[in-house]
């Protein structure tokens, strides 16, 4: 099961906290076991992708936080979180991050 998650651009020089909430997709008493964010490119040109990713994801209750850093200006991201809960499902939020030009 995958839904869209609502990113909001990232300014260039910003290191910023990105959050996938799945707490309407767990059942009563179930919790997230493990989580991983990827980044890959959706529009635009990034030799690498993933250097946007700064530091390993972290897990509170049912929201998965993941700091986005840098990017190329102008290219739109789609980062994929994807999380096993405690029941065996594995859900996936997907969002897409579109990194704009510093303000003056």
């Amino acid at each position: 099961m995958s839904t869209r998650a609502d990113l909001p651009p990232k300014l260039v020089g910003e290191t910023k906290t990105y959050s996938f909430d799945f707490s309407s997709n767990l059942a009563v008493g179930e919790t997230i076991s493990s989580a991983t964010v990827t980044a890959t490119v959706y529009s635009g040109t990034d030799a690498s992708p993933s250097a946007i990713l700064s530091g390993a994801d972290s897990t509170s209750g049912a929201v998965v936080s993941q700091n986005i850093t840098a990017g190329t200006l102008g290219v739109i991201y789609e980062l994929i979180c994807a999380a096993t809960t405690s029941l065996s499902q594995v859900l996936q939020q997907v969002g897409l991050l579109a990194i704009i030009p510093d303000e003056p």
